[in-house]
């Protein structure tokens, strides 16, 4: 006996069959056909590194349906861990492009896995951030990026508290110079694709550090400007950028870092 549904309950059972079954009704009258969709495999080349079983680098292949996929990278690489390799490991967290946990490098270009589009060729390459010691797979050790962060003393300067229990004000004008650099979520992509941090690593502070450091410079309400300054006049703190602008082309937040340490550089210069 022949199935027979209405359109309107057959369209309901299509919303439920879920994304791997493809349901068509005929008519009000007509046969319901349920077909298997065919299955949509992308390949996604992967390095993997364990440093506890000493063996060398390498790069594993996983296909994926994407027909059971969400649409970002960092989806594929979560049902990579859940459905195929549960030791894959990665760093993530709010896949909002927020935290910058999942800073890696995609097809030769830093960017952060919950950002980037799944595209439609064939396969996809992935490797940790480059220039940087790995700890496992795609995770790089930032201990030293860490470290340079905090060598700039990342927060308001002042030389006496408020006595009016007031927060420290600033126009508009001045808040409105902050755009562009207090956006900045320390996800290292710019400093891993710049050439003089990759072989300057522990001397050079790099794009990104070096923004923060002047976000605090050009803010109004910050007392510490010319001891800042004074920090950062080194000739490879600073000045071993060269302009080269792989930071700014690569920020998944569209940042320019490389604007910002020009700006450091002149107000250097400008106290000699």
């Amino acid at each position: 006996m022949a199935l027979r549904l209405t359109t309107a309950r057959a369209g309901l059972i299509a919303r439920k069959a879920g994304p791997s079954m493809q349901v068509r009704a005929l008519s009000s009258a007509g046969d319901l056909k349920v077909e298997k969709k065919a299955e949509k495999i992308k390949h996604f080349k992967i390095y993997r590194y364990d440093p506890e079983n000493k063996a060398k680098p390498t790069m594993v292949d996983f296909p994926v349906n994407m027909n059971e996929c969400g649409p970002m990278v960092l989806d594929a690489l979560i049902k990579i861990k859940n459905e195929q390799d549960a030791s894959l490991t990665f760093r993530r967290s709010c896949r909002e492009g927020i935290c910058g946990s999942c800073a890696m490098n995609i097809d030769g270009s830093n960017t952060l896995a919950c950002l980037a589009h799944i595209d439609d060729k064939p396969t996809t390459v992935i490797y940790p951030l480059p220039h940087m010691h790995v700890v496992k797979d795609l995770v790089p050790d930032m201990n030293n990026f860490y470290r340079q962060y905090a060598s700039i003393k990342p927060w308001l300067h002042r030389n006496a508290p408020n006595t009016d229990g007031k927060e420290n004000l600033q126009s508009k004008e001045d808040r409105a110079k902050l755009d562009g650099m207090y956006e900045c979520i320390l996800c290292a992509c710019c400093s891993t694709a710049c050439p003089s941090y990759w072989w300057n690593s522990e001397k050079y502070l790099g794009p990104a550090v070096l923004q923060q450091a002047f976000r605090w410079i050009d803010d109004s309400r910050d007392e510490a400007t010319k001891e800042r300054l004074e920090a950062l006049d080194d000739t490879f703190k600073l000045f071993r950028c060269h302009t080269i602008m792989n930071c700014s082309k690569t920020c998944p937040k569209h940042l320019n870092p490389g604007k910002a340490i020009a700006k450091i550089k002149n107000r250097v210069l400008s106290m000699h």
